[in-house]
């Protein structure tokens, strides 16, 4: 450790002239005792060594050396254990530091600084960075990062899931910014890239290779525990934790993106590039473009599908959300092609429904037509169950209702109508009520009331009263008993007040009046 001129000068003074020890000198001045004892040395000063005392852990260090190299991993926990069985009276942390000191400690790995050729590499990985609220889901923020290994320039772009349809539009959109593509992409052995691993046996997911196909780059993952080996996508994350995201305010994941592109494209575009800190990042990316592959006619669809069951109402589930769907395809296996925008479904070649894509957590996503038309779906079912029944009940009705839709008669308040007196009525009276309008060329719902009610008075019957019970079987079995009427009191009759009830000028004559 290099020292100035006057703190080496206040080191002799203080050894001097107040005897200071070496260790007092070391901590008081904020140095090293080897730089002291330097200084001290230096000046013709000799200074004494320190008796080292013995310790009660001497006498087990060559068994702690021993069992430490046919073991190097044992725990200190099970050390102290051992040595205290052998009559060991020291504590576990002294000797805890003891078993650091002696433990064998593995060769540092040197690792080569890797250099790559301009349009030659790419890395690629995922980056958490928390969760996000979206309405009454917490979905976990994703950062998707491509860095060019020769340029250092790179992409961001956040995501609120890292599945493959996320991954491939991240893939899309950096080759879109970049306005090419790389030979080679290195990838961490994640499940959207590798799908297994024995070796060097690897087997790559089927979606990232016909993405490669289209974009003609070869996929590589590093071994296995070697992040080294795409060290320059790790700093970048770590660089966009400490520069961009830190304190970083947004309104949602469409603003977050956005600041994402501008600071991509500006800061960090400006700093010094580390494989030349003459030229900044967007300099040597500007050398690299060329280098890159042209890009192809038609991206790639970076749509997800999922094949689903639609169960017995009109929606299908997806990504924690319900998407509506016309009835008339409910118990059907449908399709699912969901992008970050939108959600399609599909049966077969035939699009059903497009909506916009929710991140919400049990949501329903619904077009309004697909529900009305089950409504009407729903009434004109009712209506023709109606009419079934008349038609069963009653022969005649058929008759009646045919010569009603010929005159423009309201289909559905005639239907209602009938049903109601067939209930009231029963199908006897009903059936020789429509004969008669029938016979009348009445096909009216007035017309078949008025013989219900002629039929009933020529048999001088009183009209049925209409009385509606709900369908619960302990109100239809209730009984009302009467109260007995002899409990009350009769009425109290007050008397007549002549001046308030003057007297009737042309009463009624008694009897005996009338005979005379």
């Amino acid at each position: 450790m290099v020292i100035s001129r006057a703190l080496e000068a206040e080191i002799l003074r203080l050894h001097h002239a107040e005897h200071w020890p070496v260790g007092t000198l070391a901590r008081q001045l904020q140095v090293h005792h080897a730089t002291v004892r330097r200084v001290l040395a230096q000046a013709g000063i000799v200074v004494v060594p320190q008796i080292v005392r013995g310790s009660m852990a001497d006498p087990y260090v060559p068994f702690l050396i021993e069992t430490l190299r046919q073991y190097p991993r044992l725990r200190a926990s099970r050390l102290y254990r051992m040595v205290r069985e052998r009559g060991y009276p020291g504590g576990p942390d002294h000797f805890r530091a003891l078993v650091a000191r002696y433990r064998p400690r593995p060769l540092a790995e040197a690792y080569l600084r890797l250099r790559t050729l301009a349009g030659e590499q790419g890395q690629v990985d995922w980056a958490h960075f928390g969760r996000l609220k979206v309405g009454r889901a917490e979905r976990p923020l994703m950062a998707f990062v491509m860095v060019l290994s020769y340029s250092r320039h790179l992409f961001l772009r956040f995501y609120l899931n890292a599945q493959m349809g996320s991954f491939l539009d991240g893939h899309v959109r950096a080759f879109e910014a970049f306005g090419g593509v790389p030979r080679t992409l290195l990838y961490d052995n994640l499940k959207s890239a590798v799908l297994e691993r024995v070796g060097d046996a690897i087997r790559f997911h089927p979606t990232l290779l016909e993405l490669a196909a289209r974009y003609r780059f070869a996929p590589r993952p590093v071994a296995v525990a070697r992040g080294n080996e795409k060290g320059r996508v790790e700093r970048a994350i770590r660089f966009v934790r400490e520069r961009f995201f830190a304190a970083r305010h947004f309104a949602d994941l469409a603003d977050l993106n956005a600041q994402a592109l501008a600071w991509a494209e500006g800061e960090a575009a400006e700093r010094p590039c580390p494989e030349n800190g003459e030229r900044s990042v967007r300099a040597a990316f500007e050398a690299e473009r060329s280098r890159l592959l042209t890009l192809p006619p038609d991206p790639f669809p970076c749509a997800e599908r999922v094949i689903v069951q639609a169960p017995k109402t009109p929606y299908v589930r997806f990504d924690l959300n319900d998407y509506s769907i016309p009835h008339t395809h409910v118990r059907r296996r449908l399709e699912i092609s969901a992008t970050l925008e939108t959600v399609r479904i599909l049966d077969g070649a035939d699009v059903l429904a497009v909506h916009p894509r929710s991140f919400d957590r049990h949501a329903q996503i619904e077009n309004p037509a697909h529900l009305e038309r089950l409504i009407d779906h729903k009434r004109a079912a009712r209506a023709h169950r109606a009419i079934d029944r008349l038609h069963h009940a009653c022969p005649s009705a058929a008759d009646l209702f045919a010569r009603a839709a010929a005159r423009g008669v309201h289909m559905g308040s005639l239907t209602r109508g009938l049903t109601e007196l067939l209930r009231v009525h029963g199908a006897s009276e009903l059936e020789r009520a429509l004969q008669a309008a029938l016979r009348e060329d009445a096909a009216q719902l007035a017309a078949v009331r008025h013989f219900l009610d002629l039929h009933r008075a020529r048999r001088a019957e009183r009209p049925p009263i209409p009385v509606t019970l709900p369908d619960d079987p302990r109100v239809r079995a209730l009984i009302v008993r009467p109260h007995d009427l002899a409990d009350y009191e009769p009425p109290k009759t007050e008397p007549v007040d002549e001046h308030d009830h003057p007297p009737d000028p042309n009463p009624d004559p008694e009897p005996g009046d009338a005979d005379a």
